[in-house]
């Protein structure tokens, strides 16, 4: 496999790891903005199998110009969401498999045109979205009737890194966590479609608490729309409750609810000695190097999806969970590992042809479950199933 890899961030550094290290792997063109600073990085880490090239992402032209030229057979896009649809369309006009971990947002348009190129398109093949929604399938896939489908993702500093007043420490880009601490959600509660507003979501109201085993307890607030999700899995009527959550430290919610109601989340100028200062930016610019990870202290990932409903007559509740911890000894955080390691794995299974099926495809019905999980497990990314079970009727 000779893959090509756009990004070099925090994520595609975790997937470039994971294919330097497998055998399957001949050559990487890892494609950054910069040209130096890639080679420079891929030098400070031995980097074997791999090459830095330039390339200016927004440019179509040179997009196709390179995966025609580089003799790559596979292109996995780390780049910002707002690339994806540019990257997947060069990649389908040269043939190429796409692999990617953002949503799919505008690349399902191009479901058509991949299907008539023969070409395997596969976004959101990272931690959330990617992991969760493998797993929720393989817990549909346990049950005759659905009625209920709760998701968790959480990436929280472990307990002894909480040296901070808010217990958080970025593993992502802190401006994409406050957009989403300002964004509406969407869950479905006795049977209906409920909205709250992103200003509400971290009311006591829509706040309730977890617990994750060898973690602790955790806080759990709306994150996202849950009712696109029942549609892709196509849940029926009987499904009465549903719900996409994201979970911190106990104490994070009341504290970003102030916060909010105060107008820090806004992204409306105000001026400050006659100066234009939008509130959310000056909290990213003051935040976000305070909020960071010192050499020794790692992050927690966490997934945990739970699906209730009904098999051969019986009640049943299927937990999977989700747990890992940053390598000190590569210095990945755990996010890194489970969102860059997700998408390594689904181009080894393209390449490998357990994915073959040409068009826009999804996790949530295209991807072979049990061998996602089993490729985790040999990356040291382990997943627990749990069942319980009860007679309606006792």
């Amino acid at each position: 496999m000779k893959p090509l890899l756009l990004g070099l961030g925090l994520q595609g550094k975790a997937t470039l790891h994971d294919l330097e290290a497998s055998a399957e792997v001949e050559e990487i063109i890892v494609a950054d903005r910069e040209l130096e600073p890639t080679r420079e990085w891929l030098t400070s880490r031995g980097c074997r199998k791999a090459r830095a090239v330039a390339i200016d992402a927004a440019d179509p032209v040179a997009l196709a110009a390179l995966m025609s030229s580089s003799g790559c057979d596979i292109v996995v896009c780390m780049l910002p969401a707002t690339m994806n649809a540019v990257v997947a369309a060069a990649a389908i006009q040269t043939g190429k498999p796409f692999v990617s971990t953002s949503y799919a947002g505008a690349v399902k348009d191009l479901d058509q045109a991949a299907r008539n190129a023969g070409v395997v398109v596969l976004p959101e093949m990272g931690f959330d979205p990617g992991i969760d929604l493998v797993l929720a399938r393989l817990a549909l896939d346990e049950l005759d009737v659905v009625e209920r489908l709760d998701s968790y993702g959480a990436g929280v500093p472990e307990a002894s890194a909480c040296d901070n007043p808010l217990k958080y420490k970025v593993t992502w880009t802190l401006d994409g966590v406050l957009k989403a601490y300002k964004r509406d959600a969407r869950m479905i509660r006795d049977g209906q479609v409920v909205t709250v507003s992103g200003a509400r979501i971290f009311h006591p109201e829509n706040v309730h608490l977890i617990d994750v085993p060898g973690v602790g307890q955790l806080e759990a607030y709306l994150n996202g729309d849950a009712v696109h999700f029942a549609e892709v899995f196509e849940l029926g009527s009987e499904l009465r409750e549903m719900g996409r959550y994201a979970a911190r430290w106990p104490g994070h919610c009341e504290f970003w609810s102030k916060l909010s109601e105060l107008g820090f989340l806004s992204d409306d100028p105000i001026r400050v000695n006659d100066v234009p200062v939008v509130p959310r930016e000056f909290l990213v610019a003051h935040l976000a190097p305070r909020l960071q990870f010192a050499r020794g202290e790692r992050d927690i990932a966490i997934l945990r999806v739970q699906a209730a409903g009904r098999k051969a007559g019986r009640a049943r509740t299927v937990t999977y969970d989700l747990v890992d911890y940053r390598d000190l000894e590569t210095g990945l955080f755990a996010m890194n590992r489970t969102v860059g390691f997700t998408a390594s794995i689904a181009a080894h299974l393209v390449a490998r042809g357990a994915i073959t099926r040409p068009g826009v495809l999804s996790p949530t019905r295209d991807v072979p479950g049990e061998l996602v999980l089993a490729e985790l497990a040999r990356r040291g990314v382990k997943v627990a199933r749990h069942i319980v079970e009860s007679d309606p009727h006792s």
